[in-house]
């Protein structure tokens, strides 16, 4: 069910799915392993749902979502900390905090 939903985002985007792979930061060969139903981890679902604008739920096939839907704050949680124990405001807003420095520093890199 997830490689279908990942081909199919990335017909939709007109890319390649090692296109998307490399964009992300994955090993190619990660497709090869999603085809033979594999399914991604939650920190690389995130990744892949903030790259096509959808949901985890909807990359995963477990929920329906409209397109250009944004991850949800519980996806992502879910994704960084696993779903277990309790994620405090303080420790979420971190987290996004280093991700906006990383998007900074990537950003300053290309140009």
């Amino acid at each position: 069910m997830f490689y279908e939903v990942f081909t199919g985002l990335c017909q939709k985007a007109g890319l390649s799915a090692y296109k998307v792979c490399t964009d992300v930061g994955l090993n190619r060969s990660a497709v090869a392993k999603w085809k033979s139903g594999a399914v991604p981890n939650g920190a690389t679902a995130a990744k892949l749902a903030d790259y096509f604008g959808v949901s985890v739920g909807f990359l995963l096939g477990t929920e329906s979502a409209a397109p250009g839907k944004q991850v949800s704050d519980d996806d992502l949680k879910f994704a960084l900390f696993g779903g277990e124990g309790e994620i405090t405001d303080e420790m979420f807003d971190e987290v996004k905090r280093f991700a906006a420095f990383v998007m900074q520093r990537e950003q300053e890199k290309k140009g």
